[in-house]
């Protein structure tokens, strides 16, 4: 179902779920300049409470829209809070997701039931840990075609081989980390190249002393998620979270529910109905 921003911007939905007594959850995908691929998330927990998912504005199935900043996508989400007819929503934010859940959380405390931020970069220098983490799990060979097929136009093929290579280090699991990219590469679907690089260059933006601010700041209930085998590395994550709970996840990387899948599901509803976090 479409809905229009207050600037005219319509955004794809999707809703599953029945309203009860936990929060509604609001899923936040990453990229940024991806789209919303959480169904198997949903799935997690809609029998617990209602669950929303959207693409961001200028990404996969909504509108185009020159306006890429953090705080223009955290109104687009309070703006859909107010349309789905919420009070308080628990906000669940993976990858770039994360920090955008983060900004929310903070930005509108009083709307604001909880924060799940799961698998985000954290502080600190955690690019260049995982740049020369995903660069150690591929060959030689892997790396120079990657570099080949980047900054050029690229056919349909090549644009999923592309993207192949750049996500599959995200899984720590070497045997099933390029079956797993493949999947999400195939997806027909643009990259909103121009969003990466404005919404990237804004969060590249904050200082450390930001990003602890707006954690800290949070009275909702807060869980960090992270798995152990993603590139971006734990302990940038551990350090933004401070007092906030944070739970590893062994043997998974970047998408943990792919690689403990019962393990996540178990800690992901315990958060939503409430005993655990948010």
């Amino acid at each position: 179902m479409p809905f229009s921003t207050s600037d005219g911007v319509r955004l794809w939905t999707a809703t599953s779920g029945t309203a009860t007594s936990a929060a509604p959850v609001v899923i936040l995908h990453g990229g940024p300049g991806l789209w919303d691929d959480y169904a198997v998330l949903a799935e997690m927990i809609d029998d617990l409470t209602v669950v929303h998912r959207f693409d961001q504005r200028g990404c996969g199935r909504s509108d185009p829209s020159e306006v890429q900043t953090m705080a223009r996508l955290a109104q687009d989400i309070d703006e859909l809070r107010a349309y789905f007819g919420h009070e308080r929503i628990v906000v669940l934010g993976h990858s770039f997701g994360a920090s955008l859940a983060l900004l929310y959380a903070a930005t509108y405390a009083d709307h604001a039931a909880g924060l799940v931020y799961l698998d985000g970069v954290g502080i600190g220098d955690w690019h260049a840990a995982a740049q020369a983490e995903a660069e150690r799990r591929m060959t030689p060979d892997q790396r120079a075609r990657l570099e080949g097929l980047s900054g050029r136009k690229r056919t349909p093929a090549e644009e999923t081989e592309f993207r192949t290579l750049s996500w599959f280090t995200d899984h720590a699991d070497r045997d099933r980390a390029m079956e797993w990219a493949h999947r999400s590469a195939s997806v027909d679907l643009p990259i909103n190249f121009a969003a990466n690089s404005a919404l990237s260059a804004d969060m590249r933006s904050w200082p450390d002393d930001y990003a602890l601010g707006l954690a800290a700041s949070l009275e909702c209930p807060v869980t960090f998620i992270h798995g152990e085998g993603d590139p971006r590395p734990a302990s940038a994550v551990r350090a933004l979270a401070g007092d906030h709970a944070f739970e590893l996840i062994p043997a998974a990387g970047h998408s943990p529910w792919l690689e403990q899948p019962e393990l996540f599901r178990g800690l992901l509803r315990r958060i939503v109905s409430g005993e655990e976090g948010a």
